[in-house]
């Protein structure tokens, strides 16, 4: 049985206050890993509590060492700063996880332009920029996994913006794998299919139930279910795998 072991590697996964994305330094932080906590620090401060609880529970499961920073993805002078601190206080990266991501979900007629841009600036634009900056400081031979969705394979009612903003995380990480290739970088994205966490709310029972007639597994994914897999995708094991996007949604697609 192989176990995922992560000893002097740096791991910067963005948006990874709660959710999928605390998962997932969870566990890298118990691989021994040393984690770098991304949040965007909103107005009501909720996004910097959640890091700062997230920090201890990290150097409790055994990271090597913990690292909080706040950026705003859209932003690319703020996201180029936020790696600059992480070649700063890191000395480079080995592993870059794009989780950051909202939902702003409405059928194309009640969507306004507003709700457009904002998935689109978070959900893509941020990715590019996360990617373009820290590909400066990542290792050769390091990994960078996009966290897409199962909405960027197929068209799921009420999403244009989101199925938009993740269909063009995959055609950007296939790019990548190319560009990053000779450095012996790879770049691969991780597609869930419906994760329980804060940022899908409270499902309603109807909603529910159809969900779970779409899915052979007969669950909704955990964030631990994500998080193996980037785990594997971030490996030395999967050195020879690059540019593609492995679906985690229960069988949903077959």
């Amino acid at each position: 049985m192989i176990s995922f072991r992560f000893p002097g590697k740096v791991v910067l996964v963005t948006g990874s206050s709660r959710g999928i994305g605390a998962g997932t330094l969870e566990a890298f932080a118990a691989a021994g890993a040393t984690c770098v906590v991304h949040f965007w620090d909103d107005p009501a401060g909720e996004n910097r509590r959640d890091a700062e609880a997230l920090e201890g529970k990290l150097r409790h499961l055994g990271a090597a060492a913990v690292r909080v920073f706040d950026a705003d993805v859209r932003d690319p002078a703020a996201v180029e700063g936020l790696f600059a601190k992480v070649k700063d206080t890191c000395g480079g990266l080995d592993v870059l996880v794009n989780n950051a991501g909202i939902l702003k979900d409405r059928s194309l007629k009640k969507m306004s332009v507003a709700d457009w841009d904002s998935v689109i600036d978070t959900n893509l634009s941020g990715v590019f920029h996360c990617c373009k900056f820290g590909a400066e400081i990542l290792r050769d031979g390091g990994r960078i996994v996009n966290i897409a969705s199962v909405a960027g394979l197929v068209g799921i009612f009420g999403q244009a913006n989101y199925a938009a903003a993740k269909a063009g995380v995959i055609g950007l990480t296939r790019v990548l794998a190319k560009e990053l290739a000779k450095r012996g970088i790879t770049a691969n994205a991780v597609a869930p299919g419906v994760v329980q966490t804060p940022m899908m709310g409270e499902i309603k029972p109807e909603m529910l139930a159809e969900y779970l007639k779409q899915i052979p597994a007969g669950r909704l994914a955990t964030t631990a279910d994500i998080a193996n897999v980037v785990l594997f995708l971030a490996s030395e094991e999967s050195a020879y795998i690059t540019g593609q996007v492995l679906p985690v949604t229960g069988g949903w697609l077959v």
